[in-house]
């Protein structure tokens, strides 16, 4: 159910709450040892028009991240990642992961979209994740990932997405453009 490999390619209905719940079961191994992980998920979140095993890739990514933070900044101490969802307006939903891992600084907090920016040591992080989980949300979605962050305190991630998909032109309909234009 993770992967979902017959939605590759079209948008369907999906459960943006079951998806959020299976990735935490599938991320636990990373955060069981330094995180209480907290869902709050409404329970009445309308299916999402999407393609769900890319979504599910972007919030292992945010999970995996916001773990990671807490553990190098609360150095043996247990810290807390809160994933909520909830709908926006008539048309949107929202995830959210926030994490209490110290936030970030500036310097990071303007490059954190970047293909290879790393806050990672060698070998642990390509940079990739972030870069990657904005496309899929921003340009194949539609939708908004989002951030805000406090140094010291913590960092939010917001994902909001669209309820329905827009409607995706066909590879004939692209082909007459490019031949017309």
């Amino acid at each position: 159910r993770f992967s979902y490999k017959d939605q590759q390619f079209s948008k369907q209905p999906a459960d943006l709450n079951q998806a959020v719940l299976d990735t935490v079961a599938i991320t636990t191994n990373e955060w069981k040892n330094f995180v209480v992980l907290e869902t709050e998920l409404d329970p009445d979140l309308p299916e999402v028009e999407c393609q769900i095993g890319e979504i599910n890739q972007v919030i292992m990514n945010l999970i995996v991240n916001a773990s990671h933070a807490v553990r190098d900044f609360k150095k043996g101490e247990v810290g807390t990642v809160t994933i909520r969802t909830r709908p926006v307006g008539d048309d949107q939903v929202e995830v959210e992961v926030e994490d209490d891992g110290g936030g970030m600084n500036e310097e990071v907090s303007s490059r954190i979209f970047e293909p290879f920016f790393t806050t990672k040591d060698v070998g642990v992080g390509s940079g990739q994740g972030l870069a990657i989980s904005h496309s899929v949300i921003v340009t194949k979605h539609g939708g908004q990932l989002t951030f805000e962050t406090e140094l010291g305190k913590g960092t939010i991630f917001r994902i909001r997405l669209p309820r329905k998909a827009k409607a995706e032109k066909s590879q004939e309909d692209k082909d007459y453009k490019i031949q017309t234009t």
